[in-house]
């Protein structure tokens, strides 16, 4: 009797997941392995100063196209951020770091849409919360220096117009509300939402090109190729996802040296 021979099967598809952001470094200074999101993070700082430096350094009557570009840049986080959220008096000495934040993080959120580069820096977890420590000292320090450490303390955890009965109840939940999950809920929003979009790119590209190559027949194809097209969809959404998350980043940032600012709460 001649044993029965199964037909092959399609190769087990394996979802991109986590593993896939952990990228090795590509090469080392000083026994310290380079990677790419810690390569991303200077070529993002050496692009954002080399354009405002090239476009405001001649600062001339009648703008040229460079220039008129990052006056327009400036303007636009400087006008509807700064102005706007801290307030006509005290704004303008905020301004430079709100244009270095927004841009900065907008310059590495591109970097997922640009070919070959094609990976958000701050989908990684540490990236994004190194800077929403960095914003969580720079409103810190504002409020300190303006109202001295105790009464910086009082504004931002001693509601206004409150019974003391409730001060048992509210001051701890002020303090771990406007002091410590600020800083977390920064990162965690820049950072999930770059995660989370370029993984969905990458399942449904892996996923497109699985159901062609390895699945077979009619309904693999059209499957794949539906899944290609969702990729593309996907990936012309993150384009307005990445300017929304560095827009709001900045926003938050704006609001909370404003509230740090505040004469009361």
């Amino acid at each position: 009797m001649i044993a029965a021979t199964s037909a092959p099967t399609a190769e087990e598809f394996h979802a991109p997941g986590p593993g896939n952001f952990d990228l090795p470094g590509f090469f080392s200074i000083a026994d310290q392995a380079i990677t790419k999101p810690m390569f991303q993070l200077v070529l993002a700082a050496v692009l954002v100063f080399g354009f405002f430096y090239l476009a405001l350094r001649r600062g001339a009557l009648v703008p040229g196209k460079l220039q008129f570009a990052g006056e327009s840049a400036y303007g636009m986080v400087r006008n509807s951020i700064g102005r706007d959220i801290i307030g006509s008096h005290d704004f303008a000495k905020f301004v430079p770091y709100l244009v270095t934040v927004f841009f900065f993080i907008l310059v590495n959120n591109a970097f997922a849409s640009i070919p070959i580069i094609q990976f958000p820096t701050f989908s990684r977890a540490s990236m994004a919360y190194a800077l929403a420590g960095l914003s969580w000292i720079v409103y810190n320090a504002v409020g300190i220096k303006k109202h001295g450490l105790v009464g910086y303390l009082k504004l931002q955890c001693v509601p206004s117009g409150v019974s003391p009965a409730m001060y048992p109840l509210l001051v701890p939940l002020e303090f771990f509300s406007n002091l410590l999950v600020r800083p977390v809920t920064l990162a965690l929003r820049l950072f999930c939402n770059m995660f989370a979009g370029h993984l969905l790119i990458m399942l449904f590209a892996t996923g497109g090109l699985y159901l062609i190559k390895d699945y077979g027949g009619g309904i693999g194809i059209v499957s794949g190729l539906a899944a290609w097209v969702l990729a593309i969809a996907i990936g012309f959404l993150e384009i307005l996802v990445q300017f929304l998350q560095a827009y709001v980043f900045t926003l938050l940032n704006a609001m909370y040296i404003q509230g740090a600012l505040a004469d009361e709460h």
